[in-house]
């Protein structure tokens, strides 16, 4: 006698934002503006997207956190991080902010 088991899988979380090559984001990280360092959202471009990780490039220096500027401009982050968003996402405030990009 046979004894039927259900068996559930669980699907993995659908991510708010999918993201692909060429998408125009905005990260929040420590970089350059005028001559000066600061930390705030910068656009940029994704330019390579694996399963779990977003490569985003940038056309002004972005720092690490522990200080160190990254020389190819690349940043990755977890594709469910807080710190990357779809460009234009921002509420508006009422003042316009002319990009760096």
């Amino acid at each position: 006698m046979a004894i039927e088991q259900k068996i559930t899988y669980m699907r993995r979380p659908a991510p708010e934002h999918e993201f692909e090559v060429g998408d125009k984001v905005e990260v929040f990280c420590d970089h350059e503006k005028g001559s000066e360092r600061v930390r705030g959202w910068i656009k940029g471009i994704v330019v390579q997207v694996d399963a779990k990780m977003v490569a985003v490039q940038f056309r002004s220096n972005v720092f690490l956190t522990d200080g160190w500027m990254v020389p190819d401009r690349i940043l990755w982050y977890p594709s469910n991080s807080e710190h990357l968003r779809p460009a234009g996402s921002a509420k508006k405030s009422g003042t316009k902010e002319i990009p760096d990009y």
